[in-house]
């Protein structure tokens, strides 16, 4: 059957964060400390899986401000604004950036007529700038909180294959997470594209195909 959609998965497939400018959770608590707020690197870490897997595909924060506000509020601490606005310019330095051939492969994707998603529990804000270039080239852009799920709930990906008018075997997912990209889209009927930018040895036959880079893997769409 003919391929209609290509779901692109965001973090590690469209988009990265700069190691270099990655903020840690030890900066964060170091940063809060100094401020005099007590609050530890393991507590910020459960915060931020708690708010970023729960909370927002219920809540939908659209801002560092919100969202930061809301872990905080889950360690029961209540920073003033000053700390607060430090915080929020101290996160930012974690900005999404496109990886090189994130904006070919998606224009390629939607002028050959494929209907074209992101899949992704991300907060839109956190990567928002980073789509940018290609924003008018995706049909539907689907986080946590549009599907009101997080990525391991099947009913995003069906969320977003009912939203596209495309049944699951029309439909593949580009991705370079294992359990996430390719065994659960593969599950629900979905055909799916490993990317394998780190030329892993993956062991075996896992997918429909595999690709090294968003160029190969739009190009062998037409062959799964």
């Amino acid at each position: 059957m003919r391929i209609k959609a290509v779901l692109f998965d965001l973090h590690g497939t469209l988009a990265y964060v700069d190691v270099d400018n990655e903020v840690s959770d030890d900066e964060v608590s170091e940063y809060l400390f100094a401020r005099g707020y007590e609050v530890s690197p393991q507590q910020l870490r459960a915060a931020h899986m708690f708010v970023a897997f729960i909370d927002y595909p219920k809540y939908g924060y659209a801002s560092w401000r919100s969202f930061l506000k809301r872990e905080l509020w889950r360690v029961k601490v209540k920073v003033d604004e000053e700390t607060l606005n430090g915080l929020i310019e101290l996160i930012r330095r974690s900005e999404y950036k496109l990886y090189p051939d994130a904006a070919e492969a998606v224009v390629k994707a939607k002028r050959v007529g494929l209907r074209t998603a992101t899949v992704t529990t991300i907060a839109r804000f956190k990567f928002a700038k980073a789509i940018r270039p290609i924003k008018n080239y995706f049909d539907f852009v689907c986080t946590g909180y549009e599907a009101r799920c997080d990525k391991s709930n099947p009913k995003m990906y069906r969320k977003i294959v009912e939203t596209l008018h495309v049944k699951p075997e029309e439909a593949v997912v580009i991705g370079d997470d294992l359990q996430y990209d390719v065994l659960l889209p593969r599950k629900l009927g979905l055909h799916t594209v490993l990317l394998n930018r780190e030329k892993k040895n993956l062991g075996g036959k896992v997918s429909d195909a595999v690709a090294q880079d968003l160029k190969e893997a739009v190009e062998i769409l037409d062959k799964v």
